[in-house]
């Protein structure tokens, strides 16, 4: 007898992958329907300030999930020290034997130990990794990455684009879907770590984008310094703000795409917004797979509930300007139920005009702003029944408010007590159960056998037996049926399970009580649970394998060793080079004829390929490049062409075309600050050499030597370092072999954001791809706290905000040359060639005299720092190199 209640197939449709930022928040997301979960640990995980999971709770949280076909990924997503590196791999291994299902990356270096050590462990690239073309999902296959998270930056057609171009590679991409969006390109924000030493790389983001600002212009002076500043009027304050992502209603387009998986983002969240969210996109992910999806007003309006800034469709969808941007206000606007009609002053109650029906409960929150005082809003908790009139809802207010006020519904006690009732019993469909093949034999002699396949979501067949130890019995008067017993045996209510096929083989004529059949039953369900969390293990002998592996490594790695002491001397004769960033052949001239050795030449970004002649433009960078080879040839110094931090599909198809003229014009050397850009320039002009800068986040020793198996002769460590993690990676990278020139950031002010978001198009400065919009004027955002950060953006109207301090190490110069490094650089892309000039010949002579003078210290740079401070801009620091990062 062969019985079967599996449906008709539906359309395949991406994995619904949820956020728990606690163990409260993970029970919601699985009830929710989740068919994923990703969490973090107390440490390494890209979000610390969110309550996160012991090593208990983790492997509780696994075995909960994959007893249910739920699998379970844990973030490692930060930069890690090499001293932390041991302590990282051993968290792996024992991941690894909790039967992770993945683990979401960031570090390079980390994912290199991973495939040393673990390399049954699967691996997805983190958002953190900021990848954003083909070649850079080709460059994570290559190191072991079997899915990758995209920039939220791309669109649908471009990530549609990179899944054709990459799918011989296997690896699955992953977008996001649902949540908060950050303002700059994830991995690539450094303003919470210049503003405080809360850095966003390791999970510290004190949101400063969530602040206000003022946008200033100026004039200049000499050293490109700003002069009479003026503010630009606006109407609002909170440039760096972004909306909340929603693709609710895209989600037809979204399963129909080349997407392995579906992300919301909120691990900082409540279990209660988990719930609501979670279980919306289930019903609808699941409704697109029957082809019947509509969108539904009440369920946006759950997710308005929920939490939401003003929500939109993103990058992904095409959303820009003011449909991306909350720049009015950073907080949660709920949802607006009416307008105040009266306020009764003697009564302190205040008449709303509802929009629509609603019902208000006592706790419900409600927020009042009115159209010409936003910022005035204010909120309170309902602590009292409304009352409702013909002429609206009568309120108790605990302040005087306008009429004409809007009235926001930003929490509500109903939506709370069904996001409770998800998590404490499911919804009927939200969970989708695991199919399950049965076979039930009952012997001659009446010994019920059941055995069975599992099918759990992405995973292998799973094979679980019982033997028999129900006996059924000669029936005296009622035998027990075929389809009696198929009916008893195919109840699967309170398991993870549904039955797909029974196949039972029974000849007839025997009895047993109900209660019996339904025991064997629910103790092999029990058992196919218990098969679940097993097969999603590590075999012992694998297991003992990764555990050597990683006494091997901790053995013999040698940041674990007594760090470098800052009195040893260099060696005789030892020198540093100087490199100088530059965006102008003035600051090429200037920086070559005053002594730098390396100067990296950053021309205009690349512009909107519809916005621009792609030969006439490949001709003038080549004449450029030409110029600035000859201007470096006659000072005897090396030209290195510099991409932009952000190299999207089509900029990576200009470069394709782009580098082997160059090439061919002599160019030796590109500078890229992204492992993608690294591959397409490969793979353009085989033979040229690559240099990295600080975008690809060197934060130790491993990631160094995973990135020189592409051919670097430069790597510019992560500016976040200190002077001890510095001599510590350098340390360890010499003592393991040939390794690439290693050079640190000393002077400039540094890149704090790259952001897709055209700031000036707020004061309607915009030139929408045809050049860059900060031509002519100098401008800069200033923070409450009265500190202005310089903003610069490029031909393809990507907007750069830099620190608003220098950076300053002319005084560091003998620690670093004592520390073997090999290269400071100079940044004076933005600034004239006089600043260009002035700073490279004022690190000459620190060089000279750190040379010349092994013993020397900061005292005998004094003067060097005073001459600087004349050419600065915002004063200087020596920011994360004294002070480190706050969790150090």
């Amino acid at each position: 007898m062969d019985t079967s209640t599996r449906s008709p197939e539906k359309k395949k449709i991406p994995e619904l992958l949820a956020p728990a930022g606690s163990m409260e928040a993970f029970f919601a997301a699985v009830a929710a329907g989740a068919d994923a979960v990703y969490l973090s640990g107390k440490r390494f995980g890209a979000r610390k300030f969110a309550q996160n999971f012991s090593e208990e709770e983790i492997e509780e949280a696994i075995t909960y999930a994959h007893a249910r076909g739920v699998r379970v990924y844990v973030t490692v997503n930060t930069l890690v020290h090499d001293r932390e590196l041991p302590g990282v791999a051993e968290y792996l291994v024992r991941l690894y034997a909790m039967g992770v299902d993945a683990m979401l990356v960031q570090d390079p270096g980390v994912a290199a130990l991973a495939q040393t050590i673990v390399p049954g462990l699967t691996l997805h690239a983190s958002t953190q990794l900021t990848i954003h073309n083909a070649d850079g999902v080709r460059w994570a296959h290559a190191q072991g990455f079997s899915r990758v998270v995209l920039a939220r930056e791309l669109s649908l057609g471009e990530v549609e684009a990179i899944a054709r171009a990459t799918a011989d590679t296997g690896v699955g991409l992953e977008v996001f879907a649902h949540g908060a969006l950050c303002y700059s390109y994830s991995g690539q924000c450094l303003l919470s770590s210049v503003i405080g030493g809360r850095s966003g790389n390791r999970g510290m983001c004190a949101q400063p984008c969530r602040k206000k600002y003022t946008l200033v212009e100026a004039a200049v002076d000499r050293y490109g310094r700003p002069t009479g500043q003026r503010d630009v009027p606006l109407p609002d304050q909170y440039l760096l703000s972004p909306k909340d992502l929603c693709t609710y209603r895209e989600i037809p387009r979204l399963a129909d795409a080349t997407v392995a998986s579906l992300k919301i983002e909120g691990r900082m969240k409540s279990p209660e917004y988990v719930a609501i969210v979670v279980s919306t996109y289930r019903r609808a992910l699941d409704a697109a797979a029957r082809g019947s999806f509509v969108p539904d007003g009440p369920a946006v309006r759950d997710l308005m509930l929920a939490f939401n800034r003003g929500f939109t469709r993103g990058y992904l969808f095409g959303d820009r300007g003011g449909k991306l941007m909350a720049r009015d206000r950073p907080d949660n606007r709920g949802v607006c139920i009416g307008t105040v009609s009266r306020y009764d002053r003697p009564k302190g109650t205040a008449t709303v005009r509802p929009v629509e029906p609603v019902t208000l409960h006592p706790g419900d929150g409600l927020l009042f702003s009115h159209p010409d005082h936003p910022s005035a809003a204010w909120g309170y908790a309902l602590n009292s029944e409304p009352v409702v009139k013909k002429e609206g809802i009568v309120l108790a207010v605990p302040h005087p408010v306008q009429e004409g006020a809007r009235v926001f519904l930003t929490a509500s006690v109903d939506l709370a007590a069904r996001a409770r009732q998800i998590s404490r019993q499911g919804m009927p469909g939200l969970h989708h159960p695991v199919p399950a093949d049965i076979v039930a034999a009952v012997s001659p002699d009446g010994l019920l056998t059941l055995a069975g396949t599992l099918y759990p979501p992405g995973k292998d067949p799973v094979a679980v037996k019982k033997a028999g130890d129900l006996c059924l019995v000669p029936a005296r008067s009622r035998p027990l049926t075929r389809e009696q017993l198929a009916a008893q045996l195919e109840k699967t209510g309170g398991t993870p399970f549904a039955v797909a096929h029974l196949t039972l083989d029974y000849a007839g004529g025997l009895f047993s009580p109900a209660s019996e059949i339904n025991r064997a039953r629910r103790e092999f369900f029990a058992r196919a649970e218990e098969g679940l969390v097993a097969a999603s293990r590590p075999a012992s002998e694998d297991l003992m394998a990764a555990q050597q592996r990683l006494a091997g490594f901790i053995a013999q790695y040698p940041a674990t060793g007594p760090s470098p002491s800052s009195k040893t001397l260099p060696s005789p004769g030892r020198t540093m080079g100087i490199c100088l960033y530059a965006d102008s052949l003035e600051s090429v001239e200037a920086g070559a004829r005053a002594g730098a050795q390396t100067i990296c030449f950053e021309p205009c970004g690349f512009p909107d390929p519809d916005e621009a002649d792609p030969e006439a433009e490949t001709s003038r960078r080549v004449s450029e490049c030409q110029i600035a080879l000859d201007t470096c040839r006659a000072h005897n110094a090396r030209l290195v062409w510099k991409l932009p931090r952000i190299t999207r599909q089509a900029e990576i198809e200009a470069v394709r075309s782009l580098l082997p003229r160059l090439h061919a014009a002599g160019l030796g050397m590109c500078m890229v600050e992204n492992p993608g850009t690294a591959v397409a320039v490969v793979s353009a002009a085989p033979g040229l050499d690559l240099a990295g800068s600080w975008g690809l986040n060197i934060f130790n020793a491993e990631t160094v030597r995973v990135l020189a198996r592409l051919p670097f002769g430069i790597l510019t460590l992560s500016p976040e370092l200190s002077a001890t993690g510095i001599a510590v990676l350098v340390r360890a990278a010499r003592l393991t072999g040939p390794r690439p020139e290693l050079a640190v950031f000393v002077q400039g002010n540094l890149d704090a954001m790259v952001t897709e978001d055209c700031l000036l198009s707020v004061s309607g400065q915009c030139r929408k791809g045809t050049g860059p919009c900060t031509t002519g004027r100098w401008h800069g955002i200033r923070d409450e706290t009265g500190r202005t950060f310089p903003v610069i953006t490029d031909g393809a109207c990507r907007t750069r905000i830099l620190n608003a301090s220098e950076t300053c190490l002319v005084d560091a110069v003998p620690d670093l040359l004592r520390n073997r490094v090999d290269m400071i650089v100079i940044d004076a892309r933005g600034r004239p060639a006089a600043y260009a000039e002035g700073m490279v010949r004022i690190y000459r002579e620190a060089v000279g005299i750190a040379t010349r003078h092994p013993g020397s210290t900061a005292r005998d740079y004094a003067a060097l720092k005073d001459r600087i401070k004349a050419m600065a801009l915002g004063g200087i620091t020596a920011g994360h190199y004294a002070r480190g990062l706050k969790d150090e």
